[in-house]
């Protein structure tokens, strides 16, 4: 099989613990477009926290998805192509439901993160993402818009819980874990595998020409989707069986090893 696409996941995926790129991904990479192939970054990541990599891995011709899959970028273009809101309603709704389940929210409004509260797993998206962190007195009178999506932050033993109620009892949401203490909500139907679909399209690319590579539940459906679904090494025990090949861990260049095995051979 030649495959024309390949999708990669950020965080613990194509990035190692310390954020950065490793050399022998970058190497396989480079080689992977030498024969043609769609480099596709898809992250959890707000757009502005995924361009430096982007850049680094010289993908200025390529197509971003961030947001979870809310968002399409066309690089070349500098343009959106896709995008899909939740609306203030539903942002709204979402921090009341926050209150009740005692976990923080934030969303993205100007650029900046919004929360009203402080919190550690608050600090380390702040770390991801280099984004600004806007703590306001009153969450809904901050947002008065719509916004990509909504993160619930807590312990992750307690946010696990969290999820499965947040599903029942918003069932007209889309809702994923993309770190054991992020969980995330976008619109309805939104998810990184709707937008690679989306994207394949578009580029005239088939479902059994694409690679996706991810490690957590939010990257479940771009998994399922792909033609090749892969896990690095590090996936969340309960994914494991629910793709088609294992690779090393996102500290033992795993992504290196998928152009390696399935794009060199």
């Amino acid at each position: 099989m030649k495959y024309k696409m390949l999708v990669l996941d950020m965080d613990d995926t194509l990035l190692t613990d310390d954020h950065t790129i490793s050399n022998e991904n970058k190497v396989m990479l480079a080689k992977a477009r030498e024969l043609g192939v769609h480099i596709v970054l898809a992250s959890g990541r707000p757009t502005p926290a995924m361009i430096t990599y982007a850049k680094e891995l010289h993908l200025d011709d390529s197509y971003m998805i961030s947001y979870n899959g809310a968002v399409i970028t066309d690089l070349k273009e500098d343009k959106i192509i896709f995008e899909q809101t939740l609306t203030q309603e539903q942002i709204h709704e979402l921090y009341d439901y926050s209150l009740k389940s005692n976990t923080h929210i934030i969303t993205y409004v100007g650029g900046k993160i919004v929360s009203e509260t402080d919190s550690e797993y608050i600090d380390i998206e702040k770390n991801i993402t280099g984004l600004a962190h806007n703590k306001v007195v009153s969450f809904k009178e901050e947002v008065q818009s719509s916004a990509v999506k909504c993160i619930l932050l807590e312990e992750p033993s307690y946010l696990k819980e969290v999820e499965k109620d947040l599903k029942a009892a918003m069932p007209h949401l889309s809702v994923s874990m993309s770190k054991p203490f992020f969980l995330e909500v976008a619109q309805n139907g939104i998810d990184k595998g709707v937008s690679i679909k989306f994207l394949a399209e578009r580029l005239n690319i088939l479902q059994s020409e694409i690679i996706a590579v991810g490690n957590a539940g939010n990257d479940l459906t771009m998994i399922e989707y792909a033609g090749l679904g892969v896990w690095v090494d590090n996936v969340d025990p309960e994914l494991r069986d629910k793709g088609d090949v294992i690779v090393a861990s996102n500290n033992n260049h795993g992504v290196a090893e998928v152009v390696r095995r399935f794009i060199l051979n």
